[in-house]
């Protein structure tokens, strides 16, 4: 086989890369790879490139480099940083990776995270699963891979990775202030195998002994209380405004209204003292680790 071939037997094809198509009713999505897309075609013509011998210069193939170049395709981190080595960008190219990264995590999850790193003070109630911002790599890959119908596999590494993209929010500075409410029985679920559970308990105690954290578990003999009928959010934000959601009040969808903020938080006000106090929480939560 000639030296050509097993170059291009080494090029990446769109196959190589599965779940990196951009969603169509992603309008800002699409807008920035369509941007990125172009700003690389003009890079390559500007040097007199040719697509095919930018392709080998960067391990892509043809097609594939057409297809970016066109807004088809989301191109990976790697393959900005090297584009912008071989057209010679000086950083122009690497520099857009922020946003393309965005444009993998789904919209619905994207604009949660962007709420969140505006909040300054975020309250969560489940009653299903451990809380999003507090669970580990592992144990969210393994609730999402009991959704049905499933995820493929590029699509549920995709959900994963935004999911935990979203603790970025514990590096803020100044940091919010975020308190959990958790109910005993998703504590004792038996998500993932016994590490994944070791593991997620310590992760559970290292966020719940931080200075801005406030962690509580409903015990499963409490009385009834006002988050039966599912999630409670709220989000407040430093300007004053804030936003809520909860499945069981307003059809589950967000909501900005004084009144319907009040309901909100007299409800989680309420879950939250029903719930043990932070301390015994974390007692509580050593105690399951022990056992498992």
């Amino acid at each position: 086989m000639s030296v050509d071939g097993e170059v291009r037997q080494q090029l990446r094809t769109e196959a190589d890369e599965p779940g990196w198509e951009v969603d169509p009713d992603d309008e800002w999505g699409v807008a920035v790879v369509a941007t990125v897309g172009r700003q690389l075609k003009l890079r390559r013509e500007a040097v007199g490139m040719r697509a095919g011998e930018f392709g080998k210069a960067v391990g892509y193939g043809e097609d594939l480099v057409y297809k970016i170049e066109s807004g088809k395709r989301i191109p990976r981190p790697e393959f900005l940083d090297r584009a912008d080595e071989v057209l010679g960008a000086g950083g122009l190219l690497a520099a857009m990776k922020e946003d393309v990264a965005k444009v993998r995590y789904p919209k619905k999850v994207r604009d949660l995270a962007d709420m969140e790193a505006r909040a300054v003070e975020i309250g969560v109630y489940e009653n299903s699963n451990i809380a999003g911002l507090l669970q580990t790599l592992d144990y969210a890959r393994a609730l999402l891979e009991s959704w049905q119908p499933a995820y493929t596999p590029e699509d549920l590494e995709r959900r994963v990775a935004a999911r935990i993209a979203r603790q970025a929010i514990y590096e803020r500075c100044p940091a919010p202030a975020l308190s959990f409410v958790l109910e005993e029985g998703t504590l004792r679920r038996k998500v993932g195998g016994t590490m994944v559970r070791r593991e997620q308990f310590e992760r559970l105690l290292e966020v719940g002994r931080l200075s801005n954290v406030s962690l509580q578990v409903m015990p499963m003999d409490s009385a009834p209380h006002p988050g039966m009928s599912g999630r409670i959010e709220l989000l407040k934000f430093e300007d004053g405004t804030a936003v809520g959601r909860s499945d069981g009040a307003f059809n589950g969808r967000p909501v900005t209204d004084l009144r319907q903020l009040r309901i909100l938080e007299l409800r989680y006000g309420t879950i939250r003292a029903q719930a043990l106090p932070p301390r015994e929480s974390l007692a509580f939560i050593e105690q399951l680790l022990g056992e498992t």
